[in-house]
């Protein structure tokens, strides 16, 4: 079988940003974001923000990333890829000019044709209908919609007027309220202009030197609306899916939304499965601005944006999940387990099946070699990417130790690599524009030995990698078979720009021989028109949690995974709307399934 555990397994490159939002500081981040995902000529690409190139696969497992050429616009966001008869299409984002698209018949060996563009747009989607009329659409504002306008297949030139197609509505729909758990309204315009005037008054350049463009993104950061961006158009069954993201990058509710119409330019309502793709809790948040495809043998799968927002707001990876259109046309995306190992095997006859094997490593103590106050190892277990454990050193003979707190069998590991405040010269040029920054070209590599030993004193190489050319920073080991270890040591560690390792996640995953949780006890209520609240009983011998809510006991299509019991707030719900919950438990040994209950 083929698995894979997200984020995806890749090179994600580092850039070097001086956004003038910044005062002046130089932030140093991985990035990835924004994917757009076609099937051409039976393989698979991905095309991410800031990754000078293409992710390339035959199999949705493996990624290997290419360089593409210099003169497409690899320093400008969300880049949008369309099959259109023989060639792919591609663009990406710039509002300070016409942006141009280009056009190939092989993606990785070119050449690419360059079509003039005739008007600045952010967040591009081209979508090619079954009569091969083409459509456009594009937007990522909190302060304007979704728009999008017929185009000439010949030229990509607009037939017609654009119009406004999707407006964020936080007052209705909760997920797109802002903040961590959508906690925030929108700001008066007294508070926002109140805000812009302390944050030009202390900014290192005078108002009236900063450019017109910038100006309106400045007072954006105050206004505490959502984003509305991210636009992606499938048809299914004759019926036009208009995806869409919100609230905004950094928040670990990010999500993508989907209206629905009977034609390419509405008009659409927004339908009963919203946000359709949604991963508030876990290890890794955020399933936002993404695409939905179908692969070669007919499932749909999703893959969006996930978010660590720590070193830099845009400090982001890339998901992928399975996806579907239920029998009354309903587009869903699983993400219940969403960044534990699943297996392409079997998703066409079950895309809610669970995960072959459970979170062992969850809470479990951790040890090391030496820590930075603040980044003790302990970190690397708390199933949280926000923190990590420290190396006091740099040194190889720096180790980390995870005890699983009984004998396991082991299947899959994934070593999960942070960066923590790098203080490098920038490598190249500083790009200039609103977005100035450099992308690292320089490949680096990550380097480990990672053993397990069933008593802590007799040890054996689970993977060796202490030589490796990759820089995989959430690397993936998998052993079908299994192996019995109760320790594993993460040791020969070297990384990037000579830093410190730091791990954020020695993640354990396989198989315990005891009891399953009990099934949960909860309540559930609805605190007002978005926010419910579901109070769970402690018990005994249970790792965490799995909130799923939904339209019906037979599509609770929406989850969130929580690592302790207690109140929790869930507010992505919909004005008017009704819904069920349920509460599933798990540990080592499996999944236990609760009551499901009508929101009150």
């Amino acid at each position: 079988m083929k698995y894979y555990c997200n984020p995806i397994n890749i090179n994600y490159r580092y850039q070097f940003n001086a956004d003038p939002r910044l005062h002046g500081r130089l932030q140093i981040c991985r990035e990835a974001a924004d994917p757009s995902m076609i099937c051409f000529q039976g393989r698979y690409y991905i095309f991410a923000s800031m990754t000078l190139g293409v992710w390339v696969s035959d199999d949705l497992v493996r990624w290997e990333n290419h360089r593409l050429p210099e003169s497409l616009p690899l320093y400008d966001y969300a880049p949008d890829v369309r099959v259109l008869g023989d060639w792919v299409y591609f663009c990406a984002s710039n509002r300070e000019h016409n942006c141009d698209r280009w056009r190939t018949k092989d993606i990785l060996k070119g050449p690419y044709e360059r079509i003039e563009g005739s008007f600045p747009y952010w967040d591009p989607n081209l979508f090619v209908d079954d009569d091969g009329r083409v459509y456009f659409y594009w937007g990522c504002s909190n302060q304007t919609p979704i728009y999008g306008v017929e185009l000439d297949p010949e030229t990509m030139q607009p037939v017609g007027e654009k119009k406004e197609l999707i407006f964020g509505d936080p007052y209705r729909i909760g997920y797109e309220r802002i903040g961590e758990n959508n906690t925030t309204l929108p700001a008066t315009e007294e508070e926002v202009e109140a805000k812009y005037r302390a944050f030009v008054a202390n900014g290192p350049v005078p108002e009236e030197l900063l450019p017109a463009d910038v100006k309106p993104l400045i007072r954006g950061m105050f206004t505490r609306k959502p984003y509305i961006e991210g636009a992606w158009m499938d048809k299914h069954c004759g019926k036009y899916y208009l995806q869409y993201a919100a609230p905004g990058a950094q928040y670990n509710t990010y999500s993508d939304g989907v209206y629905v119409g009977e034609s390419p330019l509405g008009p659409f309502r927004l339908v009963e499965n919203n946000p359709y793709s949604y991963k508030p809790g876990g290890f890794l948040p955020g399933a936002g601005h993404g695409s939905t495809m179908q692969d070669e043998q007919g499932n749909w799968w999703h893959t969006s944006t996930m978010r660590i927002s720590v070193n830099h707001d845009f400090e982001r990876r890339v998901g992928l999940w399975p996806a579907g259109f239920d029998a009354d046309g309903e587009l869903y995306c699983n993400q219940r387990y969403g960044d534990w190992p699943m297996t392409l095997s079997g998703f066409r006859q079950d895309a809610w099946r669970d995960p072959a094997w459970m979170l062992l490593s969850v809470g479990k103590n951790a040890y090391a070699s030496s820590y930075v106050p603040g980044h003790e190892a302990d970190r690397a277990t708390e199933e949280n990417v926000q923190t990590w454990w420290r190396a006091a050193t740099n040194d190889r003979e720096e180790w980390l130790c995870v005890d699983l707190g009984k004998l396991y069998d082991v299947h899959a590991v994934q070593v999960n690599f942070a960066d923590d405040k790098i203080d490098v010269p920038c490598p190249g040029e500083i790009r200039p524009g609103s977005q100035a920054r450099y992308i690292e070209e320089a490949d680096q590599v990550t380097q480990w030995k990672l053993e397990g030993s069933a008593d802590g004193e007799h040890w054996f190489v689970i993977e060796d990698k202490s030589d490796a050319a990759t820089d995989l920073s959430h690397d993936l080991i998998i052993r079908e078979e299994g192996f019995a270890a109760r320790y594993l040591r993460l040791s020969q560690m070297a990384v990037p720009y000579a830093q410190n390792p730091c791990v954020s996640g020695l993640r354990v995953f396989g198989l315990g021989s005891g009891e399953k949780s009990a099934a949960p006890a909860f309540t559930a209520q609805r605190a007002n028109d978005l926010d419910m609240t579901v109070n769970i009983t402690p018990q005994d011998n249970t790792l965490g949690f799995t909130i799923l809510f939904g339209s019906s006991p037979e599509k609770l299509y929406h989850s969130a995974m929580v690592f302790a019991a207690g109140e929790h707030r869930i507010g992505a719900l919909i004005k008017g709307r009704e819904y069920f919950v349920r509460v599933d438990a798990f540990n080592e040994n499996g999944i236990t399934e609760g009551d499901c209950l009508k929101l009150n």
